[in-house]
């Protein structure tokens, strides 16, 4: 029995055409007439907005029936050490991996495909970082760039470190940096070069005339070297942090509470020789170091305020004699002078009296000036 089938494939559609489940035809846009001759007819429609002709065993479809799909189809094929960019219209929308093969509509799209050998090595270039990196890629470009690439930003002042498979490869400057991580394990260290600090706080420690103190100490430092920073030590932070922490424990217990408070800068450079050549071996610089708070504890800090009051009242003391037989030995000068010369004597006397007589609110004086002057001070001979 002949009979007829109408099918319309719309502008964004083709339809594939199984006959007795062969494929018989590609279906184009338009309106089909389609006879059966009593065969049985099945259409597969596959939307174009998905330029990835991903139908059920679509690869052993197009190899059984290449002759029909070769001209709708574009097949990119993949070696052990090679990846495919794919471009739509001119822009970047699929990565197919290494060792495959997948089909892509010829049509309503312009298709484009990039080989790259990831055996000239796996660093993105620039131009195509931009183009991963973009903000409004596609959802099947975002996955790939998951699967498939390792991107990192290096800020300015810093060191990056790249490290495939846990070997490291190269130092990386400051900027955007992007590599192939497809079968590898790609890993890039950011390693700060600016200068910073580092506080060694709270340490409980024992002088040599043990007396409990607890103390605080502030370092600058610096990496200098970044490759032997990140090799030596797995933290190179907490490394250098035990070594000051021990230089300081070593420090203090060596010498007594009276050294310790009498000269500070001396024990911040005996922490700074004992450290710096470590730092040094660790990659490090270490710029300075400073002793921030000496704490005592409450008992004897109470000694201590005796002391120092003790010594005080001590130095005033000496201080008051020391005027005082200044005081005397200028007194005694003084007599021997006037008891050499009257007139000295006499003017002496006149001093007095003017004291006297500032103190003095009424003055009656008897035998007149004369009298008074006879009077007031007598001296006998």
């Amino acid at each position: 029995m002949i009979t007829y089938t109408n099918t319309v494939i719309a502008e964004h559609e083709r339809g594939l055409l199984f006959r007795d489940g062969r494929l018989d035809k590609v279906l184009t846009p338009g309106r089909n007439r389609l006879l059966s001759l009593g065969h049985e007819l099945r259409i597969q429609r596959c939307d174009l907005s998905d330029p990835v002709f991903s139908v059920m065993h679509a690869q052993l479809l197009f190899n059984s029936a290449a002759g029909l799909l070769e001209t709708h189809l574009h097949q990119v094929v993949t070696g052990n050490r090679q990846l495919a960019l794919v471009r739509y219209d001119g822009e970047l929308s699929d990565i197919v991996p290494p060792h495959s093969r997948r089909l892509y509509w010829r049509e309503p799209l312009r298709i484009e495909v990039e080989l790259v050998d990831l055996a000239e090595g796996l660093r993105i270039a620039d131009h195509l970082r931009a183009e991963l990196m973009r903000r409004d890629a596609p959802v099947r470009l975002s996955q790939a760039i998951a699967n498939y690439v390792h991107s990192a930003e290096v800020a300015d002042r810093h060191v990056g470190l790249l490290f495939i498979d846990g070997e490291y490869r190269e130092t990386l400057p400051p900027g955007g940096h992007a590599f192939w991580s497809i079968d590898r394990k790609v890993h890039v260290a950011v390693v700060d070069g600016r200068l910073q600090s580092m506080e060694v706080a709270g340490q409980e420690i024992l002088s040599r005339d043990k007396v409990s103190l607890r103390v605080n100490l502030s370092a600058t430092w610096q990496v200098e070297d970044a490759v032997r920073a990140w090799r030596e030590s797995g933290d190179y932070r907490e490394q250098l942090y035990r070594e000051l922490q021990f230089a300081l424990r070593k420090a203090i217990g060596t010498r007594t509470l009276d050294s310790l408070l009498a000269d500070r800068q001396q024990l911040d450079r005996t922490i700074h020789d004992a450290v710096a050549a470590r730092a040094k071996a660790l990659g490090l610089r270490l710029i300075g170091v400073g002793l921030k708070d000496i704490i005592l504890p409450g008992e004897m800090k109470a000694i201590l305020n005796q002391v120092v009051e003790a010594e005080k009242q001590a130095q005033a003391n000496v201080i008051r004699r020391r005027e005082e037989t200044a005081a005397t030995r200028s007194a005694l000068n003084t007599a021997k002078l006037m008891e050499s010369n009257p007139t000295l004597m006499r003017l002496k006397e006149l001093e007095t009296l003017e004291k006297v007589a500032d103190k003095v609110e009424r003055l009656t004086v008897f035998g007149g000036l004369e009298g008074m002057m006879r009077d007031s001070v007598r001296i006998d001979a």
